[in-house]
């Protein structure tokens, strides 16, 4: 199985955490087989948005949520 990863972003209510504040205005940047391509789109995308301090994006490893017992390597 590949090892899945989500990247996405918005406007969150506190810079440090995880609280997006208009679920329906998720940016969904893609879903890359890889942590590397997850990463470099990630980086993209925040450098984007660098100016605004209530944008944040994220990477979601979906592959531990897909099979959450299996050990990583």
């Amino acid at each position: 199985m590949s090892k899945l990863h989500l990247v996405f972003g918005g406007r969150v209510k506190d810079p440090q955490g995880l609280d997006f504040t208009d679920l329906k205005a998720i940016d969904i940047v893609g879903i890359y087989e890889n942590y590397a391509d997850a990463e470099d789109a990630w980086r993209a995308s925040a450098q984007r948005t660098v100016d605004d301090a209530e944008m944040k994006y994220v990477v979601v490893h979906l592959h531990r949520l897909l099979e959450p017992d299996v050990q990583q390597a």
